[in-house]
């Protein structure tokens, strides 16, 4: 995708997505549609293990929902792709480790695109802000994800006012999880988070990210029984894979073990 708005780079197992759209990086339906279709095309990859997602630019990471797009027809409501908003949002089953390098003023979606990654790892200039009550409508996905990512109060904060929250408060309530000086200090160690987990346990990882998610709802007993019980599709795969074995193999043979995936 070398000309296109979302464009793709991969190395071994990692796939790195990067967003350009200038002045903003803002997402209007179609560019939605087409990093939905990368996003569900990595999920279904099983050459690949981890994603990273970035923008282009210095000044936004994302503005969020074009609101230039909007006013010339793209409707709230319409079709934005098999992931949802920004492609990750909503997409079904996406059981691979995937991180956001935040460059600049993450803002609205934008701010709702961090949010479903991982892991987020930011640059000292970055911003964050859900300006949606301004303008009298709703930040959805950031209404459901962020009081159960931060304490109640300080989401209803950045919820009700609009405020802005720089880098180091995001940070310090868990929202970052490292500040990096610039754009390349950040890039170096996003990739080497990223083949870090490349070279980790794949169906453990996806297991950790089905039984996160979808015990969210249950009570800590219920949550406890679909693990025992191996109702977890991802949890009983990965207990009837010769990942499993080898990882106990590799450890009673004092050496590193060799992840398949399989």
């Amino acid at each position: 995708m070398t000309e296109a708005v979302v464009k793709t780079r991969r190395e071994g197992m990692i796939l790195e997505v990067t967003l350009d759209r200038p002045k903003a990086n803002a997402i209007d339906l179609a560019t939605s549609r087409l990093m939905g279709q990368t996003f569900k095309a990595f999920r279904d990859d099983p050459d690949l293990r981890v994603a990273i997602v970035r923008t282009a630019g210095e000044k936004f990471f994302s503005a969020g929902w074009d609101l230039k797009a909007a006013a010339n027809g793209d409707a709230v409501d319409g079709d934005y792709g098999v992931g949802g908003f920004a492609g990750l949002q909503e997409l079904r089953d996406l059981n691979k480790p995937v991180i956001a390098a935040v460059n600049g003023m993450a803002v609205g979606g934008g701010f709702e695109l961090a949010l479903s990654a991982d892991l987020i790892y930011a640059t000292e200039q970055s911003s964050f802000a859900l300006p949606e009550i301004r303008a009298g409508t709703l930040a959805d996905a950031a209404t459901v994800k962020l009081p159960k990512r931060i304490p109640y109060h300080v989401a209803m904060d950045l919820l009700f006012t609009g405020r802005w929250m720089d880098v180091q408060e995001a940070h310090r309530w868990g929202l970052v999880n490292e500040i990096l000086a610039d754009e390349a200090a950040l890039m170096q160690r996003v990739w080497e988070i990223a083949r870090l987990l490349a070279s980790g346990p794949p169906l453990v990882f996806a297991a950790i990210k089905q039984v996160a998610r979808e015990a969210e709802a249950m009570s800590f007993q219920n949550a406890m029984n679909y693990i025992t019980k191996r109702q977890f599709a991802t949890v009983d795969a990965l207990y009837d894979s010769e990942d499993n074995r080898e990882g106990f193999k590799a450890f009673a043979e004092k050496r590193e073990p060799v992840w398949k995936g399989k």
